[in-house]
């Protein structure tokens, strides 16, 4: 699958990278805050509640309850703590991380302020012209407060979290040879099995030796289990082999003009290529992954249903997701382009699409609807 590595040299880069976790970093500055015992006490507690993103969800009076303190002394903390680095900790919802952050800067925030307090739906949803009216305030001064809000972070904390990088080993390579494309299985992965030559020797001797007849048994079965697991492995991998040898034949035109050619395959294609069950193509293409000349891919990638396109030929999905991108990635942004221009402009190009088909291929890519795509700067 996609695990594998050297265990020791994984682990030791680990630890090389270990950063200072948003705990030891509140508490550092709490340490320098020249707060008493007792505030220290109440400061220690609120700082173990501040969660990955750096927010205290538990209620305070849930908080006071479980640690035996005064409501009353934490309401007081608090604000110390919304005065710590980075800037937005300790609060209690999205209003309030944005409410501190505003306190942080240096101009005039007053109808900063108000816009977070009382127009946030608004702002959620990119009506500024509600927001203008509501406030009595021109156009341009709106656009430019809600750039500031959009420049704050709705989660402090997460610059603190520790880069869990995942490394994927490929199961399978595709190599270019000239005009050709071979196979070859990534073998490190795979434990190396054999046959302890102890037990063979047990059984060779057998009766001769005095052997235990009840033992001699025991090891003949476990032997042949064991036989049986190196010859599944060996079967799989002939069957990975197979399988991705197959995807090339299907998918040459993705293999030499890249992922805008691949083309409508189905488990059903494979399966009566190589004159297998769809459910086995099916099981050794989850999790495992092939290196080619264009990326990593998981295999079951390849498979995907098909457009059917104007001209009678068909295009796979992914194709036409890439399309959908495309086209979005192209737009004027401040005239987003509406699924139903999407499903025109694509008809142009021969490609017979229905509008909820946009919209589900938009989520899946996860493009948001053009309303909220649209910019005013």
């Amino acid at each position: 699958g996609s695990g594998g590595g050297n265990e020791e040299i994984m682990n030791y880069e680990n630890v090389i990278s270990a950063r200072q976790t948003l705990h030891d970093h509140l508490m550092w500055q709490a340490g320098l805050a020249g707060f008493n015992d007792e505030e220290m006490a109440s400061v220690t507690i609120l700082i173990s509640y501040v969660d990955d993103d750096g927010y205290i969800k538990v209620p305070l009076e849930q908080i006071a309850e479980e640690e035996g303190l005064e409501i009353l002394d934490l309401e007081e903390i608090i604000p110390f703590i919304h005065e710590f680095d980075p800037p937005g900790v300790g609060a209690r919802n999205l209003k309030e991380c944005l409410l501190v952050q505003a306190k942080h800067l240096e101009e005039d925030t007053n109808d900063l302020v108000q816009l977070i307090n009382e127009h946030l739906k608004d702002l959620e949803k990119k009506n500024y012209p509600a927001i203008a009216k509501a406030m009595g305030l021109e156009m341009e001064d709106v656009i430019e407060m809600c750039k500031i809000i959009y420049s704050m972070d709705p989660k402090p904390g997460r610059a603190y979290l520790p880069q869990d990088t995942h490394f994927i080993t490929p199961d399978v390579y595709v190599y270019k040879v000239g005009d050709e494309y071979m196979v070859a299985l990534n073998e490190d992965g795979l434990p190396r099995l054999r046959i302890s030559n102890l037990y063979k020797n047990v059984l060779k001797g057998g009766a001769a030796n005095g052997a235990n007849p009840e033992a001699q048994e025991y090891i003949q079965d476990k032997l042949r289990s064991a036989l049986w697991l190196i010859k599944s492995i060996a079967q799989r991998q002939r069957t990975i082999y197979k399988v991705t040898e197959s995807i090339v034949r299907h998918q040459r035109d993705f293999f030499d003009k890249g992922p805008a050619f691949i083309k409508p395959m189905i488990l059903r294609d494979i399966a009566n290529d190589i004159g297998m069950h769809e459910s086995t193509v099916s099981r050794v293409t989850t999790n495992k992954y092939v290196h080619t000349p264009r990326g990593i891919f998981e295999l079951k990638y390849f498979f995907n249903s098909g457009i059917n396109k104007t001209d009678g030929d068909s295009l796979a999905s992914e194709s036409v997701k890439l399309k959908i991108k495309q086209l979005v990635g192209e737009e004027d942004p401040k005239n987003p382009l509406s699924d139903q221009k999407i499903v025109e402009l694509l008809k142009k190009e021969g490609i017979k699409i229905a509008r909820r088909t946009v919209a589900k291929y938009r989520d899946v890519l996860k493009i948001l609807p053009s309303s909220k795509r649209k910019k005013y700067f």
